[in-house]
């Protein structure tokens, strides 16, 4: 379960803690998470590999890790560590070969256990901070520390499948929504009674591992070139609050007791946040012929490109333009997790159908989609990214040259929808996959 960090006052937490942001000058920051969802903040001394790591775990968690392997994506830690960034999140994982259902999961913790986490109540994983990305994700962080250390506390979403929740900023306003990895549906520490799985394994989708929908949204922010689908803001973050669910213990992939244990003690998440909008309903609410032929076709760009396997209406948010004026509206596209599958998954996207999907493109839409390089966004994701699957880029890469072949011959959005879908008329016909090198 995810290391227990403080006691007491969560404002005069806080207000007290003067690590907040603050870059440690000559070392290296990691975020180790374990399978059932435990994070722990370790600096890195200069002699420091992935065995003395795996050490200090132990010593942390009072559990042996001799039988585990410390990961960076695709990447074993076997020695070296030269090639881990600053403020990176590893996996540290049981072997596949010594877990089984009659196991303990890994790295169990007493609920008592106070542990001295070296990183702040906020920490940005991974982004360089130079980069306007940092930049702006940064000033909302400090919006949701001012904010908490005027006890004004996070919000629980209650829809969907998933934990999330609501951060507001000084003045009550909601401006972020945070969803822990490690309470996805399948995950540990489901606060909606949809566990069963560990860290790491397949999930919702079989191409998309428990815990990883959190980097494919930041993923989905940092290929909406020039903001051209309108993704808000997102970016990867290790986080503390005890709003956060935890559930009792995990036994290999059955959940013992799914009594909430966490009140009022403060766990550390990973987490993706992204900015909140303010709108006025999502896209099932609201008739589709009101939508502008523009933000179908960017939306619609965006989730061939990195064929997202759930575009639904509730995952468009739509927002009044001009007062609500002459019915005009604008589409803002949100909850991209279960994008850029481990293999060719079957996408899902409901404009498909839309008249506005079936209009041709505009030259400048045209312009976008040559402009596009696959190679390129693959190089980008693997610096901001580095915890990204080769596969997952493989998926891009091919749906990138997919869609440019398509729109340079003269296909509308519509088409080139319907030749990435298939329609099942009964479950005999629905294919059976299995995705290669996916344990569990």
């Amino acid at each position: 379960m995810p290391v227990t960090l403080l006691n007491g006052p969560l404002h005069a937490d806080y207000e007290g803690d003067k690590r907040f942001n603050q870059k440690p000058p000559n070392k290296r920051r990691v975020f180790i998470q374990t399978e059932n969802g435990c994070v722990v903040g370790m600096e890195l001394e200069r002699n420091d590999n992935a065995h003395t790591l795996k050490r200090r775990m132990q010593l942390t968690l009072n559990h042996p890790t001799d039988q585990t392997s410390l990961t960076f994506g695709d990447k074993v830690l076997n020695h070296d560590l030269s090639s881990i960034k600053h403020d990176s999140a590893l996996f540290l994982t049981k072997n596949l070969i010594h877990r089984s259902s009659s196991t303990p999961c890994l790295l169990q913790t007493p609920r008592s256990l106070q542990q001295k986490d070296q990183s702040g109540i906020i920490e940005i994983i991974g982004l360089n901070t130079r980069s306007t990305h940092f930049t702006k994700t940064n000033q909302l962080v400090e919006e949701i520390i001012t904010a908490l250390t005027n006890e004004i506390d996070p919000i629980t979403v209650n829809g969907g499948l998933g934990g999330a929740y609501i951060f507001r900023n000084i003045k009550g306003q909601s401006i972020a929504i945070v969803k822990p990895t490690d309470e996805e549906p399948f995950a540990p520490n489901n606060p909606k009674g949809f566990t069963g799985k560990l860290l790491g394994q397949p999930g919702f989708k079989q191409s998309v591992r428990v815990g990883e929908t959190g980097f494919r949204e930041v993923a989905a922010y940092l290929l909406d070139h020039d903001h051209f689908a309108g993704v808000p803001l997102t970016s990867l973050v290790k986080i503390t609050h005890s709003i956060f669910n935890l559930n009792d213990s995990v036994n290999g992939s059955k959940i013992q007791n799914k009594k909430r244990v966490n009140v009022n003690v403060n766990v550390s998440k990973i987490a993706s946040l992204q900015q909140f909008i303010p709108h006025d309903f999502d896209a099932s609410d609201h008739g589709a012929s009101s939508f502008s032929i523009s933000d179908v076709h960017r939306i619609g760009i965006l989730d061939v490109r990195i064929l997202n396997t759930d575009r639904h209406a509730g995952n468009l948010l739509v927002r009044k333009v001009n007062d609500g004026n002459f019915g005009e509206v604008e589409l803002i596209p949100i909850d991209h997790g279960l994008c850029l599958p481990e293999c060719l998954e079957d996408p899902y996207f409901e404009w498909i159908h839309w008249p506005q999907s079936s209009i041709p493109f505009s030259d400048s839409e045209l312009e976008y989609i040559q402009s596009l390089d696959a190679g390129r966004d693959s190089e980008m994701l693997r610096t901001e990214l580095p915890m990204i699957r080769e596969a997952c880029l493989r998926v891009l890469t091919l749906c990138t040259v997919f869609l440019k072949e398509a729109a340079a011959f003269g296909l509308c959005l519509a088409e080139i929808g319907e030749m990435m879908s298939r329609e099942f008329r009964c479950k005999d016909q629905e294919p059976r996959r299995k995705v290669v090198g996916m344990g569990g």
